[in-house]
């Protein structure tokens, strides 16, 4: 029980870190910042990390059962 809720934790942090990626602008000579500043980078990214270490945290403390 403990394993896979440590598995998917990691899962969900790495989708946070995906959700803060972002692909390369269409010119890199013009400034978004609509793009650079979104609200999938800036505000749910961080969240979905911040969840994914909460599930980490309670895997950590959840007594396993034989």
């Amino acid at each position: 029980m403990n394993y896979l809720l440590m598995i998917a934790g990691i899962v969900v942090i790495i989708i946070g870190f995906l959700l803060m990626t972002g692909g390369a602008p269409d010119n890199p000579a013009i400034f978004n910042p609509d793009e650079k500043y979104s609200f999938r980078r800036i505000t749910l990214g961080p969240i979905v990390i911040l969840i994914g270490l909460a599930i980490e945290f309670l895997s950590i403390l959840v007594k396993a059962r034989e």
